[in-house]
């Protein structure tokens, strides 16, 4: 399947990638390659291949809820990078 710098270019946008130049071509062979072989999927015969239902008659094996020691928070916050007033201090991401 053919794939353009431009379209490289824009899934990398897409991605919050940035791309050096040098990194623009072997990314759209790699591309070019897994969309060629993905396009190669749809010539296998699977008219008469069943579709997979086996496992979902059973329900998922769950745990019982028992009551455990809890940590303090101190403890809690005892590896923390940084804290404040007894909180995790994170990166804002908005």
């Amino acid at each position: 399947m053919e794939v353009t710098r431009e379209d490289v270019l824009r899934c990398a946008a897409l991605a919050h990638l940035s791309l050096q130049e040098e990194e623009v071509e072997p990314m759209r062979a790699a591309m070019a390659q897994m969309l060629t072989h993905a396009a190669s999927l749809d010539e296998l015969p699977l008219d008469q291949v069943e579709p997979m239902l086996a496992g979902l008659d059973r329900p998922l094996p769950r745990r019982k809820d028992e009551a455990h020691e809890v940590f303090t928070q101190a403890q809690a916050l005892a590896n923390a990078p940084e804290q404040d007033h007894g909180q995790f201090v994170v990166p804002k991401v908005l």
